[in-house]
């Protein structure tokens, strides 16, 4: 244990869960996108819809999508910051179990008509959890330099990604692959120890013709 899981992260308060984590939530979720956000629908559920607001949930979230982090001051003014630049914010407040009690659903959309949908967890202390992207399963923490990988479940994808973060001297800490179904789309996870160059990511991209897609997600 770290003294920061003791102490708690640097930031804005008032709640390392529903204000740290809520930024880091949205900061994930600005990455997948990866463009400019012109307007976000964001859901919350459990203890985030109950009392988020309260505790800054929807502000941080907002910020968190704008690209600042939990040590920012742009957190107690996000929402109106974001309307004066022209980002149209939704909320909404489910009551359905969502699995988890700090939990927030976000659809981001960009430019060109760019758009995801990223679900996260708060954990507590500060940190969280993407736990699926569009629809597929991930395990996403923002602590470690994330490749991710979109292809059809067929043999080779795992053989052909390592050969080439092989091959540019990416060593891998953990990976895991999730799927729908067998024989259909899969999505894989690799977390590295150095940060992927976009000449790496778009080899990946050419190394398997069944590879439809490669996003890569720095440290949050």
């Amino acid at each position: 244990m770290g003294i920061f899981d003791i102490i708690g992260p640097i930031m804005i308060g008032p709640s390392s869960s529903h204000t740290a984590g809520a930024a880091r939530i949205g900061q994930l979720a600005r990455l997948i996108l990866n463009d400019e956000l012109t307007a976000a629908d964001i859901t919350l559920y459990g203890s985030f819809a109950k009392t988020g607001r309260g505790h800054g949930t929807d502000k941080a979230l907002v910020a968190g999508l704008m690209g600042d982090g939990p040590d920012s001051i742009v957190i107690r003014n996000a929402i109106e910051i974001a309307r004066k630049n022209g980002i149209k914010i939704h909320f909404f407040f489910s009551e359905e179990d969502a699995g988890h009690p700090n939990t927030a659903k976000i659809l981001a959309y960009g430019t060109n008509d760019r758009k995801v949908e990223v679900v996260g967890r708060s954990l507590g202390g500060g940190r969280v959890m993407i736990t699926s992207i569009n629809g597929y399963a991930v395990a996403i923490t923002g602590e470690e330099n994330t490749l991710l990988t979109h292809h059809k479940d067929v043999p080779g994808i795992v053989a052909s990604v390592s050969r080439v973060l092989a091959d540019e001297y990416v060593n891998i800490s953990n990976m895991r692959v999730f799927r729908k179904n067998k024989g259909v789309d899969a999505v894989m996870i690799i977390h590295t120890d150095d940060p992927i160059t976009e000449a790496c990511k778009q080899k990946i991209l050419a190394c398997n013709p069944n590879i439809v897609n490669v996003m890569t997600l720095k440290k949050v």
